[in-house]
Parts: C-alpha cells; structure tokens; sequence
C-alpha cells in the first residue's frame, strides 16, 4: 500500500512497487488527463511534475514517488486559467490535442524554472512529441504565457 499526494489530495493506493505512476494516475486513481505515448519516456505524452520537476510518468515506478508532490494537468489549475492554459486557448495550439497536457505540463516546469524563455530555451527543454506537428503554435504559446504570468 501507498500513500501518494497527488494534485493537493493524498490517495492510498494497493499495486506492486514497480508499477509505472501513470498506470496507477489512469487505472488505479481514474486522472485520465495524463496519456500513454510510447511507454518508454520518448514521446512525453505521460509528462507530469514530481515535485515541480517534468517527470516521464510512463517509466516511473510508484515506489520512487513517495512522499512526494505529485502535480498532473488536472491539477494544474482548478479553474484552467493557468497562463499556458489560456494561452493554449488563444493560439488554438491543439489538432487532435493527444499530446497537449504532456507538452503543458512539460512548458509549465520549463516556465517555473525560466520565466522567460527564449526560442532555444524551448527548443531544448520541450522534447515532448507532437505527431500533428504544432512545434510553432506551442512556442508562441509559450511566450504568450510567460507574457501573461509576468502581468500577473
């Protein structure tokens, strides 16, 4: 048994120590925000915050995330107004929006640690993929947000 803190609430949880953290978010906990990619920490899809770190859910064990402050998208913000959520919004960055929450939660880490990104910045730390290729849309969505986080 485990004890997580997820999103601000604590969930006890019964799986095996190796069980990847984002089975145990989508099948055990029901926070299906976070998606399967590729199962192997290349795509980003399953891209979540460990104690404010992005973090490839896919490939880490539940046991290596004890005690820790787990943040998904659905915690994020609990209006959606997080400023890359708006901005998201704005540029209609999403096609067919399977890897957005990863890429959101992957530019929220980025933005935390670098409110001010530049061009190479992103290119960098977002390594998250996109197969309907909205590369240009997320970077300006990027700097739209840390525009609006700076108003604020």
């Amino acid at each position: 048994m485990f004890s997580l803190r997820i999103n601000g609430k604590t969930y006890s949880v019964d799986v095996e120590p190796e069980t990847p953290l984002l089975w145990v978010l989508r099948d055990t906990i029901g926070l299906t925000g976070t998606k399967f990619g590729c199962g192997m920490a290349l795509c980003g899809a399953c891209t979540v915050h460990v104690n404010g770190q992005a973090v490839r859910s896919c490939v880490q064990p539940v046991s290596q995330v004890v005690g820790k402050v787990i943040t998904t998208i659905e915690g994020l913000s609990p209006d959606a107004q997080h400023p890359l959520q708006i901005a998201w919004r704005e540029g209609d960055v999403p096609e067919c929006g399977y890897c957005q929450p990863g890429q959101i939660m992957a530019a929220a880490a980025l933005l935390a640690k670098n409110p001010n990104p530049t061009d190479a910045d992103i290119t960098r730390e977002i390594t998250n993929l996109c197969r309907c290729g909205t590369y240009p849309r997320i970077r300006q969505a990027i700097h739209r947000a840390a525009q609006l986080a700076a108003k604020a």
